[in-house]
């Protein structure tokens, strides 16, 4: 059995429905999947910044979007000093990737992955309602991309794409992951992160079995990966009632990890809990 500590450290205010993060040099860099913003919190400051991810001439609402509308951003992985947060993929307008250098706040177009998630449909053999990408990790010219096992057939698994995210030309291998349910739900991951020559995840489960609406909370747990032989080495619970959607490395000391934590409450409330776990490489 792993140990671990799990508290909550703080609390930001200004950002709902946090879907993912990633920790830098005592700041943190957070998604929502309604939102179209990147959100930039100063640790020491307690100060929080907003940058948009679209255009000036974008005319929707950047914040609280509608689900119908949203982009859905589910995943952020970092590649140097650039973000690329992945749409879900879930339906039809969830199928982009957006782009920004997350130290000069340059924004990029966004990438069309309409027909790389096709691709990756087919190659895993994945019904598009059984389609949802919610976590993303880059080694290098190796992006893995974690289906999340929410739809009716709890599918997860993990797509490593080797090629170049721009052009979405990748060879790509698929593996099916076996993950415990959680009070008799599927538990399904949410994101990842990669530390030394293994995969960190987490994977939360809910009631009912939809890529799109969301249903009651029973649970998350955390886990570890190896990529090689892509074998769960272990799964603990973390929470029997929250529901964890990003997870990014914070400290690492001796023979201790410290990840931080994102919880998404599914509701328009603009504040967001950050949570601490620290458990044993």
């Amino acid at each position: 059995m792993q140990k671990f500590t799990l508290e909550l450290l703080f609390r930001i205010i200004g950002i709902g429905s946090a879907s993912g993060l990633f920790y830098s040099n005592n700041s943190l860099y957070l998604i929502s999947d309604n939102s179209h913003m990147l959100y930039h919190y100063n640790i020491d400051d307690k100060a929080l910044a907003t940058t948009p991810l679209v255009t000036k001439d974008y005319a929707g609402a950047l914040e609280n979007v509608p689900k119908k509308d949203k982009a859905d951003y589910e995943a952020v992985a970092a590649k140097g000093d650039d973000l690329y947060l992945f749409g879900s993929g879930s339906t039809e307008n969830r199928n982009l990737i957006g782009h920004i250098n997350y130290k000069t706040k340059e924004v990029y177009p966004h990438i069309d992955a309409t027909d790389l998630y096709l691709v990756m449909q087919q190659f895993g053999n994945i019904a598009p309602e059984d389609f949802n990408i919610e976590a993303a990790v880059n080694d290098g010219d190796v992006w893995y991309l974690f289906n999340r096992g929410n739809g009716p057939k709890g599918q997860n698994g993990v797509f490593t794409l080797t090629g170049t995210i721009d052009d979405t030309a990748f060879q790509i291998v698929y593996n099916k992951i076996k993950l415990p349910k959680i009070k008799g739900s599927q538990s399904g991951f949410t994101d990842a992160v990669k530390v030394g020559d293994k995969l960190y995840f987490i994977a939360a489960a809910e009631g009912g079995a939809s890529t799109y609406a969301d249903g009651e909370v029973a649970g998350t747990i955390i886990g570890r990966l190896n990529p090689e032989k892509m074998k769960v080495e272990f799964t603990e619970i973390l929470s029997l009632k929250n529901k964890f959607e990003g997870i990014t490395l914070f400290k690492e000391e001796g023979k201790s990890l410290e990840f931080l934590l994102c919880e998404d409450t599914d509701n328009d409330d603009k504040e967001s809990d950050i949570y601490k776990v620290t458990i044993k490489k």
